[in-house]
């Protein structure tokens, strides 16, 4: 075993890459960084029925997108390939005999329909069929033939698959990083196949070999293969490797908390489970993305993190160099984690305010020329910098700050009821000469003329900003009134307040 920590994040390319397996490849990720070792991808495609089409790239593509990458996989060979399980099936074979000589193994010739027969004969009584230790020698397969069967067997091409053969009557004692100490009675256990009719590994073997060939030392994976947990230590031990250490994470739950988070919340609930957009390869179907929906990949990444971890801390904001100097797999919670959507959109909400207005300018350009407006990189950067603060997306900018683009087309009505009296029409025809004399037009010159102005009629200033808001805005919103001024320029100001004057006059 390497005294480098090794991980391994080993996802099936069955589809997108749920949240979930997100989370596990973050926790992997970080745990390596920390410890200065590998995070690895492997590619487990041993089941060519359940293969879908662009789903390994989708997976390279969801790590590189979330600022995870791995260091060592396909096509970062690093001398402990190939990488993708069914490029390895060669291997595979020769360790499968090994159980078998040493007696860790057995072939079993049982058919499908016998094994079904065996099934429904236990319900039947009320019993569950468990294939292993207290029935195995009443079945078909090399324990209870003799020699001569079991040769003819073999040589005439009978299908086979090969069995681990647990243990009777042993209490393994087992250790989990998050769980702790974990016994199990090995009587409860069934006889796993390692290998297929096939001639293809099952996940158990091929999971054990590749592990101890990759020389991986840590294995930090969903509560899921919690079950296979005995299997893979019996496994270790009948080759007479060591056995990495253990670490199972817990699942991720519906916002609602009962049951495991799925596909189908997400369309119910209108947020995306999956990192990138993905398009079904037979039925077409597209599935949301977090990338797609408008996200920052450091939101996604700080959401997951604290999906089932804390730090122990009341710092909830971290960076992915932050979480890894913090990150312990001990802090991980064994309970499930409860997602929440509104949470997801706090963090996208912390990171668009933080987020560099001139990285920001550029996403938005692209909003801009969707919507046919052409501006200077500059003042685009500009109108970002005064309104980021109250947009969670970098769509939101322009339902935000639309007017210093484009000039109002219409104005709210009910804001207008609120700010437009009878006397508004001369109070705005008032203030429009003022500033139609004003050759400065910085904010806070603007500011000073017309606090100055408004003292000396001796009104409300909710009397004049009101309506002036409603004129250069077409509503209640906005940041600071003077900027706006200064931002779309002397004529543009007093052609909105011109026309605000004849549409609302009332």
């Amino acid at each position: 075993m390497s005294s480098k920590v090794r991980v391994r994040f080993a996802p099936s390319p069955t589809g997108p890459l749920h949240i979930g397996g997100v989370r596990t490849a973050l926790y992997n990720y970080l745990f390596a960084k920390k410890h200065g070792g590998d995070f690895v991808l492997r590619i487990e495609d041993t089941d060519q029925n359940r293969y879908v089409e662009g789903a390994e790239d989708y997976i390279v593509q969801s790590l590189n997108w979330c600022g995870i990458p791995f260091d060592e996989g396909p096509g970062k060979e690093k001398g402990f390939g190939p990488y993708r399980q069914s490029e390895r099936k060669d291997k595979y074979r020769e360790f499968a005999e090994k159980l078998i000589a040493s007696g860790d193994a057995y072939y079993a010739f049982d058919t499908a329909d016998e094994l079904d027969a065996h099934r429904k004969n236990h319900e039947a009584e009320g019993k569950t069929f468990i294939y292993n230790w207290h029935n195995r020698e009443k079945l078909k397969n090399s324990l209870s033939m003799s020699q001569e069967e079991l040769k003819e067997k073999l040589e005439s091409g009978d299908e086979y698959v090969i069995r681990f053969k647990s243990p009777k009557d042993e209490l393994l004692k087992l250790k989990d990083i998050i769980r702790g100490d974990i016994e199990i009675d090995t009587n409860i256990l069934d006889d796993k196949v390692l290998y297929k009719s096939d001639g293809m590994p099952t996940y158990h073997l091929a999971n054990i070999v590749d592990d101890h060939l990759m020389e991986i030392t840590h294995v930090i994976r969903g509560e899921e293969w919690l079950p296979s947990l005995a299997l893979h230590y019996m496994l270790y031990r009948a080759f007479g490797w060591q056995a990495p250490e253990f670490a199972h994470l817990p699942l991720i739950m519906k916002p609602q908390g009962k049951g495991k988070l799925s596909k189908r919340d997400g369309d119910k609930m209108g947020f995306p489970v999956f990192p990138l957009e993905w398009k079904d390869p037979k039925s077409g179907e597209i599935s949301a993305g977090y990338r797609e929906d408008g996200y920052f990949p450091e939101a996604v990444v700080n959401m997951l993190a604290f999906l089932g971890w804390n730090p122990g801390t009341e710092q909830e904001f971290f960076s992915l160099e932050e979480l890894t100097n913090v990150f312990e797999l001990e802090r991980v919670h064994k309970g499930g984690a409860k997602f929440d959507p509104e949470k997801t959109k706090w963090f996208q909400q912390h990171y668009m305010h933080e987020k560099d207005s001139g990285i920001l300018a550029e996403k938005f350009e692209k909003v801009l020329e969707e919507k046919g407006v052409n501006a200077e990189k500059v003042y685009i950067t500009e109108v970002v910098d005064l309104i980021k603060e109250r947009a969670v997306f970098v769509e939101d900018l322009w339902d935000q700050g639309y007017f210093f683009f484009i000039s109002p087309t219409s104005f709210e009505p009910k804001d207008a009821k609120k700010a437009w009296k009878e006397d508004t029409n001369n109070l705005m025809q008032e203030l429009a000469n003022l500033l139609s004399a004003e050759n400065n037009f910085e904010a806070e010159h603007l500011q000073e003329k017309v606090k100055a102005w408004i003292k000396d009629k001796g009104v409300g200033f909710g009397k004049v900003m009101m309506p002036l808001r409603i004129a250069l805005v077409g509503a209640l919103q906005g940041p600071d009134l003077y900027k706006i001024a200064e931002m779309i320029g002397k004529e543009e100001t007093l052609n909105r307040i011109q026309k605000a004057i004849i549409s609302l006059d009332s």
